[in-house]
Protein backbone atom coordinates (compact mmCIF):
# COMPACT_ATOMS: atom_id res chain seq x y z
CA UNK A 1 0.00 0.00 0.00
CA UNK A 2 2.84 2.36 0.86
CA UNK A 3 4.52 1.70 -2.49
CA UNK A 4 1.28 2.40 -4.40
CA UNK A 5 0.83 5.73 -2.57
CA UNK A 6 4.42 6.70 -3.39
CA UNK A 7 3.81 5.90 -7.06
CA UNK A 8 0.62 7.99 -7.09
CA UNK A 9 2.44 10.87 -5.37
CA UNK A 10 5.34 10.59 -7.86
CA UNK A 11 2.97 10.71 -10.84
CA UNK A 12 1.10 13.65 -9.35
CA UNK A 13 4.39 15.51 -8.68
CA UNK A 14 5.60 14.73 -12.20
CA UNK A 15 2.39 16.02 -13.78
CA UNK A 16 2.63 19.19 -11.68
CA UNK A 17 6.16 19.71 -12.98
CA UNK A 18 4.98 19.23 -16.55
CA UNK A 19 2.13 21.71 -16.03
CA UNK A 20 4.49 24.28 -14.48
CA UNK A 21 7.07 23.90 -17.26
CA UNK A 22 4.41 24.14 -19.99
CA UNK A 23 3.02 27.22 -18.26
CA UNK A 24 6.47 28.77 -18.33
CA UNK A 25 6.90 27.87 -22.01
CA UNK A 26 3.55 29.42 -22.87
CA UNK A 27 4.41 32.49 -20.82
CA UNK A 28 7.78 32.73 -22.56
CA UNK A 29 6.10 32.36 -25.98
CA UNK A 30 3.65 35.13 -25.18
CA UNK A 31 6.51 37.26 -23.92
CA UNK A 32 8.44 36.64 -27.12
CA UNK A 33 5.48 37.99 -29.04
CA UNK A 34 5.31 41.00 -26.75
CA UNK A 35 9.03 41.81 -26.74
CA UNK A 36 8.21 45.47 -26.99
CA UNK A 37 7.00 45.37 -23.40
CA UNK A 38 9.24 47.18 -20.90
CA UNK A 39 8.65 44.30 -18.46
CA UNK A 40 10.13 41.62 -20.75
CA UNK A 41 13.01 40.54 -18.47
CA UNK A 42 10.92 40.75 -15.30
CA UNK A 43 8.29 38.34 -16.68
CA UNK A 44 10.87 35.77 -17.77
CA UNK A 45 12.53 35.82 -14.35
CA UNK A 46 9.17 35.28 -12.63
CA UNK A 47 8.58 32.19 -14.79
CA UNK A 48 11.91 30.60 -13.97
CA UNK A 49 11.46 31.25 -10.23
CA UNK A 50 8.51 28.80 -10.28
CA UNK A 51 10.87 25.94 -11.22
CA UNK A 52 13.09 26.41 -8.17
CA UNK A 53 10.59 24.54 -5.99
CA UNK A 54 11.48 21.25 -7.77
CA UNK A 55 14.77 19.33 -7.61
CA UNK A 56 16.74 19.56 -10.90
CA UNK A 57 16.55 15.80 -11.48
CA UNK A 58 12.74 15.82 -11.35
CA UNK A 59 12.54 18.74 -13.76
CA UNK A 60 14.74 16.96 -16.30
CA UNK A 61 12.96 13.61 -15.93
CA UNK A 62 9.57 15.26 -16.58
CA UNK A 63 10.47 15.71 -20.26
CA UNK A 64 13.10 13.05 -20.92
CA UNK A 65 12.27 9.66 -22.39
CA UNK A 66 15.13 7.27 -23.14
CA UNK A 67 17.68 10.09 -23.14
CA UNK A 68 15.74 12.43 -25.44
CA UNK A 69 13.66 15.46 -24.66
CA UNK A 70 10.01 15.00 -25.56
CA UNK A 71 7.44 17.76 -26.08
CA UNK A 72 4.11 17.51 -27.83
CA UNK A 73 1.11 19.76 -28.05
CA UNK A 74 -2.45 18.56 -27.84
CA UNK A 75 -4.82 19.50 -30.67
CA UNK A 76 -6.11 22.34 -28.49
CA UNK A 77 -2.52 23.48 -27.86
CA UNK A 78 -1.75 23.37 -31.57
CA UNK A 79 -4.82 25.50 -32.29
CA UNK A 80 -3.78 28.05 -29.64
CA UNK A 81 -0.21 28.12 -30.94
CA UNK A 82 -1.42 28.73 -34.50
CA UNK A 83 -3.40 31.76 -33.27
CA UNK A 84 -0.10 33.30 -32.23
CA UNK A 85 1.26 32.80 -35.74
CA UNK A 86 -1.87 34.20 -37.35
CA UNK A 87 -2.00 37.21 -35.04
CA UNK A 88 1.56 38.19 -36.02
CA UNK A 89 1.24 37.40 -39.70
CA UNK A 90 2.65 40.08 -42.01
CA UNK A 91 3.26 40.30 -45.74
CA UNK A 92 6.73 41.47 -46.67
CA UNK A 93 6.82 44.54 -48.88
CA UNK A 94 9.80 44.37 -51.26
CA UNK A 95 11.76 47.48 -52.12
CA UNK A 96 10.96 47.03 -55.80
CA UNK A 97 7.53 45.92 -57.06
CA UNK A 98 7.59 42.99 -59.52
CA UNK A 99 4.60 44.52 -61.42
CA UNK A 100 2.34 41.56 -60.60
CA UNK A 101 -0.92 41.60 -58.72
CA UNK A 102 -2.05 38.88 -56.32
CA UNK A 103 -5.77 38.26 -56.15
CA UNK A 104 -7.35 36.29 -53.33
CA UNK A 105 -10.83 35.10 -54.22
CA UNK A 106 -13.03 33.09 -51.94
CA UNK A 107 -16.44 31.49 -51.92
CA UNK A 108 -17.15 30.26 -48.41
CA UNK A 109 -20.52 28.73 -47.52
CA UNK A 110 -22.95 30.38 -45.10
CA UNK A 111 -22.30 27.53 -42.65
CA UNK A 112 -18.74 28.85 -42.27
CA UNK A 113 -19.82 32.46 -41.85
CA UNK A 114 -17.50 33.09 -38.89
CA UNK A 115 -14.47 31.82 -40.81
CA UNK A 116 -15.43 33.98 -43.80
CA UNK A 117 -15.76 37.13 -41.69
CA UNK A 118 -12.53 36.41 -39.83
CA UNK A 119 -10.72 35.86 -43.15
CA UNK A 120 -12.03 39.19 -44.48
CA UNK A 121 -10.82 40.95 -41.36
CA UNK A 122 -7.40 39.33 -41.60
CA UNK A 123 -7.01 40.21 -45.29
CA UNK A 124 -7.84 43.82 -44.48
CA UNK A 125 -5.39 43.79 -41.58
CA UNK A 126 -2.67 42.38 -43.87
CA UNK A 127 -3.15 45.35 -46.20
CA UNK A 128 -5.20 43.83 -49.01
CA UNK A 129 -7.46 46.07 -51.10
CA UNK A 130 -11.11 45.04 -51.47
CA UNK A 131 -11.43 44.81 -55.27
CA UNK A 132 -14.90 43.24 -55.39
CA UNK A 133 -17.15 41.52 -52.84
CA UNK A 134 -14.95 38.45 -52.23
CA UNK A 135 -11.93 39.48 -54.27
CA UNK A 136 -8.97 41.09 -52.53
CA UNK A 137 -5.80 42.41 -54.20
CA UNK A 138 -2.24 43.06 -53.08
CA UNK A 139 0.92 43.69 -55.12
CA UNK A 140 3.22 41.59 -52.92
CA UNK A 141 4.06 37.88 -52.81
CA UNK A 142 1.83 36.21 -50.24
CA UNK A 143 1.65 32.51 -51.14
CA UNK A 144 2.85 31.28 -47.74
CA UNK A 145 0.60 33.64 -45.81
CA UNK A 146 -2.53 32.67 -47.78
CA UNK A 147 -1.69 28.97 -47.37
CA UNK A 148 -1.35 29.51 -43.62
CA UNK A 149 -4.72 31.29 -43.48
CA UNK A 150 -6.32 28.52 -45.55
CA UNK A 151 -5.07 25.85 -43.15
CA UNK A 152 -5.89 27.88 -40.05
CA UNK A 153 -9.50 28.48 -41.10
CA UNK A 154 -9.89 24.91 -42.42
CA UNK A 155 -10.68 26.02 -45.97
CA UNK A 156 -10.51 23.81 -49.06
CA UNK A 157 -8.76 24.71 -52.32
CA UNK A 158 -12.21 25.18 -53.85
CA UNK A 159 -13.12 27.78 -51.19
CA UNK A 160 -10.13 30.11 -51.54
CA UNK A 161 -7.79 30.79 -54.46
CA UNK A 162 -4.69 32.91 -54.92
CA UNK A 163 -4.04 34.06 -58.46
CA UNK A 164 -1.00 36.02 -59.67
CA UNK A 165 -1.64 38.23 -62.70
CA UNK A 166 0.32 40.73 -64.80
CA UNK A 167 -2.58 42.86 -65.98
CA UNK A 168 -5.55 43.80 -63.83
CA UNK A 169 -6.87 46.49 -66.17
CA UNK A 170 -7.18 50.08 -64.96
CA UNK A 171 -5.07 50.00 -61.81
CA UNK A 172 -4.68 53.70 -60.98
CA UNK A 173 -6.71 53.40 -57.77
CA UNK A 174 -4.72 50.33 -56.72
CA UNK A 175 -1.36 51.96 -57.45
CA UNK A 176 -2.44 54.99 -55.42
CA UNK A 177 -3.64 52.80 -52.53
CA UNK A 178 -0.37 50.84 -52.41
CA UNK A 179 1.78 53.91 -53.20
CA UNK A 180 3.35 52.28 -56.26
Amino acid sequence: MLRKNNLVNFRRARSEIVVDILSILILTGVIMIATTSPYFIVNILKGFKQLKKYPDKKVRSAFYKKGQIFFSLTDVGKKKASWMKIDNLEIEKPKKWDKKWRMVMFDIAQAKRQEREALRGKLKQLGFFLFQKSVWVIPYKCDKEIEMLKKFFGLKDSEIRLITIDNIGEDGELRKFFKL
